[in-house]
């Protein structure tokens, strides 16, 4: 039996993903999140979310999938120039997931490429910086994709949503 199903199966990865949300996860640190996104979205229009859920919905299996329903129920699609990017980490399947909307036409690989340096980051225990990191590479993709506007309204809440 493969360690995963193990986990899975005692139920000791949904254990594992509360730990890591409280231990990793304070208010201090989301508040310290909530202003790199502010600080950083100054620069142009692209919107992201963060959404770290401790323990993933029985309903949907499937990491990518969820990330897609998440985006959904969030709104993140809904902004005027579809640039909203979800970053979505379920912490009991250890899955890290970026979706961006059609107003971002960033190039596959440079989310991936966040994606690999966040779950290095992650592997290695070192969340904050990771996903502070993951947020300036993101803000850096929407940079050169989402140029400011006029005024350059703040669309979605940029306080991470813990689900």
């Amino acid at each position: 039996m493969r360690g995963s199903n193990w986990k899975r199966l005692t139920g000791w990865s949904t254990i594992e993903g509360h730990v890591l949300r409280q231990r990793h996860f304070t208010p201090a640190v989301l508040e310290r999140i909530a202003q790199r996104i502010s600080e950083c979205e100054r620069s142009h229009t692209g919107e992201l979310m963060l959404a770290v859920e401790a323990v993933s919905p029985a309903h949907e299996p499937d990491s990518h999938a969820r990330a897609l329903e998440v985006f959904g129920k969030l709104r993140v699609w809904d902004t005027p120039g579809n640039t909203g990017v979800l970053l979505y980490l379920a912490l009991d399947r250890r899955s890290i997931e970026l979706i961006a909307d059609r107003g971002v036409a960033a190039p596959p690989e440079a989310w991936q490429e966040v994606c690999g340096q966040l779950r290095q980051h992650l592997g290695q225990g070192r969340y904050v910086e990771g996903i502070l990191a993951a947020v300036d590479s993101i803000e850096a993709i929407c940079a050169r994709h989402c140029p400011p506007s006029d005024g350059n309204p703040n669309e979605l809440p940029d306080r991470p949503v813990l689900l």
